[in-house]
Formats: structure tokens, C-alpha cells, sequence
């Protein structure tokens, strides 16, 4: 990996990887980012646009549009091409169009020489990230999904709200897969360092019934904002300059992102949304985290629909 520079390259120019792009930029992350496309024009200006905002950014920073063999000195790569989810349409659904082309995309990033890590961001997510692992024969350390990030996000906001608690002093984690089968493991959060049941008894005016309300808001999220605006995209752009943050910056931070499973929660050969701690190669480790019966089974249901899912496209790799 580049020693000098933190070098980031974003495949996909998109409603997704162009809010990373200026999220990446405004919080001055990295010194370069590179951005490729199949629309040369588009990401040139992209490119362009992103540029002219630079005077205002909190540091310096190179930003163009490139092409594969930029990838050789790249620190990360972020892949946030492929076909959108569409109204109607669940992440799973996307798999095998989005297979295709993932195995193209990472072929040509490898034959550049790249030796860094991948951050996948495509839907289903966890599938596309196992594709991205097999196809570029790197370390399944060094190949990471977003995974829950995101769900998770999207449950401390939504936690903050009710409980009028700043949604950074709520711990809480969604795991499983980014799609419909993911589950909130409420036997491990809590308001500050206080526990979430303990918190609830003491404060009459909550209740069990809302936090599955709340669940269910955040599992069906995408749903409603696609149908309102078509497509979700800032949330997710914030969320992957967090795991670039925690990678460039070497700060092993524990986030829930899809990582490979080789044991761990009982599951093996798959990728799914795990809390894990991250830092400057990648997945240090999984964290392993004490189920109850009923999250276990979730848990453990989730992995069974993956590998459905993930079955004809492993039969033809």
C-alpha cells in the first residue's frame, strides 16, 4: 500500500458514491480520491464539481478522474457501482445482475496490481462483498461490506428520538443481513451505560411494544425512502466515511460491517453484518457477542436465507 498518502479510489459515480465523495471531502479524510465510471463524462464531471468545492475543505486534498490503473497505488478501494435497488424491488433481488458485473469490476482492479483493501457498498451487500473476496483472492480481512452500519445508524437515530437522547450516547447494533432477515440485538444496548430493559422499567412512558415499532422502521427504512425520493444515498455515504475513517486512520473503532464468517456465531463461509474491530488492515477481528435464544435464531436464520441467495452464484464461481 501507498506510505506516503492515503489514496482512496471510488468505483461508481452514482447518487451513493458521489455522496461519499463530498462527505469523504468535507471531513477531509484523504489526500486523494480517484473517481472511475463506466461514464468517463460523468465522473470527469463529477470530478470537476468536487474540485471547485476544495477552497472550502477542512485539508488538502487531489480529487480526479481516473481509471483502473490508478487502483495499483490505492489505499482503499470503495465499490459503489451496480444497479440501484428499485421501488418494489428487495436487495436481494439485485443479486445476480449485480454479480455479473462485480466480477468484472474487480478483475480489472486487481490486474492493476492493487493490493489494499476493498470496501463494498453494493446491494445485497454482503453477497457482493463475497464475490469481491473470491474474485480478487485477497485476505477476507481486507475485503469489507458496509453490512449494518447503516441499520445501525438508522437505529440510534431512531432510539435517540424517542428516548430524547442524543443518538451518540446510544449503543446499539443491527446485525445479520442488510435486507429484510437483519435483527436488533436488543439484549446489548444501551442509553449511555445504562441497559436498554433497565432503562425502561425505571421510565414508565416507554415501552417493549414501541422498540418494535422502531425495529420495524429501520429494517423497512429503504423501502420508504425509495418510495419517496427513489433512492437512498446520503446515510449510506456517511456511513462508508465512517469505516474509512476507522481504516485510514488505524483507530480499531468496533462497527457492525459485513465481514467473513470462519467459525464465529457458530456460522462459516459467508458473509454477513457482524460488529467488528477495524483498523489500517482491515478486519483486526470479529467481535463475538453473547446472543440470546431468540436473536440467535434470527441470526442464524438470516445466514440460512444468504446462503439461498448466494447458492447459484457460488455453484458458478
Amino acid at each position: 500500500m501507498n506510505g506516503k498518502v492515503n489514496r482512496v479510489v471510488l468505483i461508481g459515480t452514482g447518487a451513493v458514491g458521489c455522496s461519499y465523495a463530498y462527505s469523504l471531502i468535507n471531513q477531509g479524510v484523504a489526500e486523494e480520491l480517484v473517481l472511475i465510471d463506466v461514464n468517463e463524462l460523468r465522473s470527469e464531471g463529477e470530478a470537476m464539481d468536487l474540485n471547485h468545492g476544495l477552497p472550502f475543505a477542512p485539508t488538502a486534498m487531489k480529487v480526479w478522474n481516473g481509471t483502473y490503473a490508478d487502483c495499483n497505488e490505492a489505499d482503499l478501494v470503495v465499490i459503489t457501482a451496480g444497479l440501484a435497488q428499485k421501488p418494489g424491488e428487495t436487495r436481494l433481488d439485485l443479486v445476480t445482475k449485480n454479480t455479473m458485473i462485480f466480477k468484472e469490476i474487480v478483475r480489472n482492479i486487481m490486474d492493476s496490481g492493487f493490493d489494499g483493501i476493498f470496501l463494498v457498498a453494493t446491494n445485497p451487500v454482503d453477497i457482493m462483498t463475497y464475490v469481491t473476496w473470491k474474485e480478487s483472492g485477497l485476505p477476507k480481512e481486507r475485503v469489507i461490506g458496509s453490512g449494518t452500519t447503516l441499520d445501525s445508524a438508522r437505529l440510534r437515530y431512531m432510539l435517540g428520538d424517542y428516548f430524547e437522547i442524543d443518538p451518540r450516547n446510544i449503543h446499539a447494533y443491527i446485525i445479520g443481513e442488510h435486507g429484510d432477515t437483519e435483527l436488533p440485538v436488543w439484549s446489548h444496548t444501551t442509553i449511555g451505560i445504562d441497559k436498554l430493559d433497565s432503562y425502561i422499567e425505571r421510565n414508565e412512558m416507554y415501552t417493549n411494544e414501541k422498540l418494535e415499532e422502531i425495529f420495524k422502521n429501520v429494517r423497512d427504512a429503504a423501502y420508504h425512502i425509495i418510495e419517496r425520493k427513489g433512492a437512498t444515498y446520503y446515510g449510506i455515504g456517511m456511513s462508508l466515511v465512517r469505516i474509512t475513517k476507522a481504516i485510514l486512520q488505524n483507530e480499531n473503532s468496533i462497527l457492525p460491517i459485513s465481514a467473513y464468517l470462519n467459525g464465529e456465531y457458530g456460522q462459516k463461509e459467508v458473509y454477513i453484518g457482524v460488529p467488528a474491530i477495524i483498523n489500517r488492515n482491515g478486519i483486526r477481528n470479529i467481535v463475538e457477542i453473547d446472543l440470546n435464544e431468540k436473536e440467535k435464531k434470527q441470526f442464524d436464520h438470516s445466514v440460512k436465507i444468504l446462503r439461498e441467495t448466494m447458492r447459484g452464484i457460488t455453484e458458478t464461481n
